[in-house]
């Protein structure tokens, strides 16, 4: 039995000794003094060892479990200390490397522009309101005057919910609410989402930005609409911009027009930019239908006012020289990061 234990021993620690890694050394434990370990098994052979034997068998056989357990945890360590120390030498951190920079966004092209208009317009006295993008066709047409029967009313063109209640087409539809619930003077500016049933490409979207202004006041004739126009143009486009009106139609006012300004590009001298032209397309204005500010309660023989709408992604792509309006769609921060 003293020759089974000393064998054991030492294969136990010759096994320790060669063992370089912590799992070899986990199957060495349970080789040797698991539950079918060979020092178990030995035990099990106690009851062939007479009544005065066994006591030293047994002390001798605990002195080789022991030894065994001690040996186990002192290579235990060791082979710890060995992992850390491989660990630490190949995981170096260099800590005079600068540190990773972190991502901070900024406001998007849309966003700055519509700040700039709203700094103009608020220093010439206008307020800025909102209203629901979800409205009653009442607001969204009637009140300015678009009857039944106009063209814009085709489902083509308006996302319908049910026969009384549209995906507003243009912001004019807060100007509606306002005459409604207030008393002239009235000066405000209006932006916000509007939605058409338009299909995508480098110029039309489902869903986009209008800017809408409204003044009521007495007195208020078609020369303070261009005197603000062309302050807001030479704010927004340069002190040199210079604007023209051409008439055109729009429900909501009468007399009604088209503005261009002057190429900010070549001076109006005719560029790529213009097309040739000299002059860009910006917004449509006119001064408020007298049919508009009865159905509002505003009596139209002691006010008049004018009104005027522009497309904000439109000067966003003439101010930033964009030729496709997707692009400020898209998320792309390659595009995104040059403004």
């Amino acid at each position: 039995m003293k020759e089974q234990l000393e064998k054991i021993r030492q294969e136990a620690l010759a096994s320790m000794e060669r063992a370089d890694v912590l799992d070899k050394l986990n199957d060495i434990r349970v080789a040797y003094l698991g539950k079918k370990g060979e020092l178990t098994q030995l035990l099990k052979g106690m009851r062939d060892v007479s009544a005065e034997e066994r006591p030293k068998v047994g002390q001798m056989v605990n002195e080789t479990r022991q030894a065994l357990e001690e040996a186990l945890e002192k290579k235990r360590a060791e082979l710890q200390a060995k992992a850390q120390e491989m660990q630490l030498a190949t995981e170096v951190i260099d800590v005079t490397l600068p540190a990773r920079k972190h991502s901070f966004g900024h406001r998007h092209p849309n966003t700055t522009v519509l700040e700039e208009v709203e700094r103009i317009f608020v220093g010439m006295g206008y307020e800025i309101v909102d209203g629901p993008e979800i409205e009653y066709d009442y607001y969204n047409f009637e009140a300015l005057n678009i009857p039944k029967n106009h063209p814009a009313r085709d489902e083509q063109d308006t996302f319908y919910i049910n026969d009384n209640i549209v995906l507003r087409t243009q912001t004019s539809s807060v100007q509606a609410h306002v005459m409604e619930t207030r008393k002239p003077p009235i000066r405000i500016l209006s932006p916000g989402r509007v939605y058409r049933s338009d299909e995508v490409d480098a110029t039309h979207s489902p869903s986009f930005h209008q800017i809408e202004g409204l003044v009521i006041d007495k007195n208020i004739t078609f020369a303070d609409l261009k005197g603000t126009l062309l302050e807001f143009s030479k704010e927004l486009f340069g002190p040199d911009t210079r604007i023209k009106f051409r008439p055109h139609h729009f429900p909501f006012t009468e007399p009604s027009a088209e503005v261009d300004v002057s190429c900010f590009k070549c001076g109006g001298k005719g560029c790529r930019f213009c097309k040739g032209s000299g002059w860009l397309e910006i917004l449509g204005c006119g001064m408020v239908h007298p049919h508009v500010l009865e159905m509002s309660g505003i009596d139209p023989e002691e006010y008049t006012g004018f009104a005027f709408g522009v497309g904000l992604e439109r000067i966003t792509l003439l101010k930033y020289e964009i030729d496709d309006m997707r692009l400020l769609y898209e998320n792309d921060t390659r595009f995104l990061k040059q403004f």
